[in-house]
């Protein structure tokens, strides 16, 4: 009998050490699980971001004029109809939704690469400004990331500014699609609407302007710190006739994302692009990723390289409503040379060498 007790209690100890050898291994591979689906959904909400970048407003057309011809015509007659009161709205700074900025599919997003937003001045809510990205990259990932979401926490690191990142007017003519670009704070990038926010709206309104543009994304490639800003002067002039302060921005890692065919000047790519850039307003540019399954596969996804966005410090600019050349020349002046010390002083710390050195154009 005691024999059999015996016996007993040793198959319930080792009954009671495989439970516990089987939870410790179900525990090991939930956290193992956890952090795969947290790969997939960074992979995820970047892929949703990239289809929106390329596909989405032709998407939006063309569902759009379909409805036109099912039975639900009445839904896009009325849309439209409400579409012609609304056409404005854009050029009046649009409609931010904090709840979109705050969703958790651009924290997945920031996490992908990952991207930084890095502070070094204060900014004064009695006033309004210009901010320089600067460079352009293929796709603006860190602009859009850092300026029309939260997911680096703009707004508690810069305490009572708003921020507005312009983009292409023709994107806000497009049915939908202006409705989610408006959603995060982005406007046209026109006279009209920076006049608007700059006068009309108050104080503490930030305009983010990639100043390089569709030319300068032609130069972006990996190991390349290139801006076109040279010649770049109606930002200038725009901030001295609305007394609105320049602050520039580099995104270091902005290049590194994508590679890209990178065409010389006369050849008939760049003939080409640069047609679609003067009648179309953006230049086609032919570029890859990784793929969407493997890193050793090309595809649309940007690689996981790390982007870190340094604001400067801002330079004061009066109020000169009929600003001359001159004006313009000397404060463009002051806005190179402070854009070119931001990024020496911040290049070793993002891992580039002492001797790297920033190419304006």
């Amino acid at each position: 009998m005691k024999t059999l007790i015996a016996a007993y209690s040793g198959v319930l100890r080792g009954t009671g050490s495989s439970i516990l050898s089987a939870l410790q291994d179900l525990f090991s591979v939930t956290w193992l699980n956890r952090s795969k689906v947290e790969k997939q959904l960074q992979v995820i909400s970047v892929l949703q971001w990239v289809l929106t970048f390329l596909v989405m407003g032709v998407a939006c057309s063309v569902t759009l004029i379909y409805t036109f011809c099912t039975d639900c015509w009445l839904l896009a007659v009325l849309y439209f109809t409400w579409l012609v009161f609304d056409w404005n709205t854009p050029k009046k700074g649009g409609r931010r939704s904090q709840w979109v900025r705050n969703w958790a599919v651009w924290r997945y997003f920031r996490d992908y690469f990952p991207i930084q937003l890095v502070k070094t001045h204060n900014l004064l809510t009695t006033r309004n400004y210009i901010f320089g990205y600067h460079p352009h990259g293929i796709m603006g990932l860190g602009a859009f990331c850092n300026f029309s979401t939260e997911a680096t926490e703009v707004s508690k690191k810069f305490p009572g500014i708003r921020p507005y990142l312009a983009t292409l007017a023709g994107n806000f003519r497009i049915p939908v699609l202006r409705e989610y670009l408006m959603s995060g704070g982005i406007c046209p990038v026109n006279r009209d609407t920076i006049d608007y926010l700059l006068s009309k709206n108050g104080s503490g309104n930030a305009i983010i302007i990639v100043v390089g543009g569709a030319a300068e994304s032609l130069s972006s490639r990996p190991g390349k710190n290139t801006v076109t800003l040279r010649n770049r002067k109606g930002f200038v002039k725009l901030a001295l006739r609305h007394g609105a302060d320049l602050v520039p921005i580099y995104s270091f890692g902005e290049n590194e994302v994508y590679k890209q065919v990178i065409f010389e000047e006369g050849s008939w790519g760049r003939w080409v692009q640069k047609k679609f850039q003067k009648y179309i307003g953006f230049a086609p540019c032919i570029f890859h990723g990784r793929g969407l399954f493997s890193s050793d596969t090309w595809g649309l996804m940007p690689y996981p390289k790390p982007i870190t966005t340094v604001v400067g410090e801002p330079i004061t600019i009066p109020k000169l409503e009929h600003p001359t050349q001159q004006d313009i020349d000397l404060y463009h002046a002051m806005y190179m040379e402070a854009l070119v010390k931001l990024f020496d002083r911040h290049k070793t710390k993002v891992g580039l060498p002492e001797t790297e050195v920033l190419e304006v154009n």
